[in-house]
């Protein structure tokens, strides 16, 4: 397998990633514009764009914005509400895999910042129908998850007459330097199917399972091109306009809004997918089972770019994580009523070959993995120099995480000092 010699980004990513002559990847090759843009004149442009919506329709909102309760979410709508001026509607499709913390820190999201907001809960039957059936056909229980969460906002913005969406970071340029941030790529029908949904969009789910109807299907299905085209909806990145590092954002969550923290199984990474049992659980160790690497790989390779950490510590790092069955997978199986029989039997079906080896007993082995290329040549032609070292912060904690808490479908829309429990009043 080859690896990048800056940062540590396979060459089987399932983004698609390339290589320069030097062995460095086009994710790290894009992010070197971070440095070399003119921010503000960038923000100009933002704000440009932006007044073609500013209380400019017969309506009370000028956007909407998507949110799950992340950290990102706070600097999307503080930046956007309160430095841009503009009047969003907030939305979220509900993953029902939701925290304690999670539910607080969306419920103090819409308090501190005062906006309105609307929520898409899909019947809970429903979605473990759709996530067996996704697991099965796809090797993939987040399906539901991005279909939702990517096409609920736009629903609501062709329903709503609201045209404007924006959206945070674009993961497709941040990741794997799909695109420049000179682009201006947008986000699209086309984008959301062929990137985030694996090319299968809703419809495709059409007759797959017997307890799965078009009517249950309406959540994931994408507006028509009419539909978008009579409202004129478009989706804008914010982190194609600003210097995009969701560290120094979350901690400005953290001093500015009391965002809640907490430490996670498969990452050092404390401040992200924390809203979620399975994203950095059960969801990340699925890529790791697929693709030979995890969601660690991905909080390292953006230190290292970052400056924060040596590539050396940030194999270290995948080295201590990377393995990690989580402790919540029990939970899920339970939840999706499926064995781990037949959830890793589903799962091997989806090993990319070139990172697992199948051995004569059925068992996987990794073929490689970065651990055993932290002394490549090239690594120190390439190095960069660690310059803004962090740690991610533990916070203190309303109310006690435990590994053994349940799922939360519906919690807190509010909060205050005497009211911040995500159940009980």
């Amino acid at each position: 397998m080859k690896y990048c010699k800056r940062c540590i980004y396979p060459e089987n990513h399932p983004l698609g990633i390339t290589f320069d002559e030097r062995g460095v990847c086009s994710g790290c090759l894009v992010h070197e514009e971070k440095y070399e843009i003119d921010w503000e004149k960038k923000r100009e442009e933002f704000d440009k764009l932006l007044s073609q919506y500013r209380n400019k329709f017969n309506f009370h909102y000028d956007c909407i914005i998507p949110v799950v309760g992340s950290g990102d979410d706070f600097f999307v709508v503080d930046t956007i509400k309160n430095e841009f001026n503009m009047n969003p509607l907030l939305v979220t499709y509900n993953n029902h895999f939701n925290t304690k913390v999670g539910i607080r820190n969306l419920a103090r999201l819409l308090t501190e910042l005062d906006c309105d907001h609307m929520v898409s809960t899909v019947g809970p039957e429903t979605v473990k129908e759709i996530t067996r059936l996704s697991i099965r056909e796809l090797g993939d229980i987040y399906w539901h998850v991005l279909a939702g969460t990517q096409t609920f906002p736009v629903q609501v913005a062709t329903k709503l007459k609201i045209p404007l969406i924006i959206w945070g970071v674009n993961g497709w340029l941040d990741q794997v330097g799909m695109f420049s941030h000179h682009d201006q790529v947008e986000m699209t029908k086309k984008v959301r199917k062929e990137h985030s949904l694996r090319r299968r969009d809703a419809e495709s789910l059409i007759g797959k399972s017997k307890n799965i109807s078009i009517k249950d299907l309406q959540a994931f299905t994408y507006p028509s091109d009419k539909q978008l085209e009579k409202n004129r909806v478009r989706g804008v990145y914010l982190g194609n306009y600003v210097f995009w590092d969701s560290q120094k954002q979350i901690e400005k969550a953290i001093d500015k809004f009391g965002y809640e923290t907490i430490s996670q199984e498969r990452t050092f990474n404390n401040y992200e997918s924390i809203y979620c049992w399975n994203n950095a659980g059960v969801h990340d160790y699925i890529k790791f089972l697929k693709f030979g690497y995890g969601k660690v790989t991905d909080h390292v390779c953006r230190d290292i770019r970052l400056k924060r950490i040596s590539r050396e510590q940030g194999i270290k790092l995948v080295e201590k994580f990377q393995n990690v069955e989580p402790e919540t997978l029990d939970k899920f199986l339970e939840w999706v009523k499926l064995s781990k029989e037949e959830f890793m039997k589903s799962i091997n079906s989806f090993r990319d070959k070139r990172a697992w080896k199948e051995t004569s007993k059925g068992n996987f082995v990794l073929r490689d993995s970065i651990i055993n290329h932290i002394d490549d040549d090239g690594v120190d032609a390439v190095r960069l120099k660690v310059s803004d070292p962090r740690e991610y912060k533990l916070t203190e904690l309303k109310e006690e995480h435990n590994m053994n808490d349940d799922y939360i479908l519906l919690g807190r829309a509010f909060i205050d000092e005497n009211n911040f429990k995500a159940i009980e009043g």
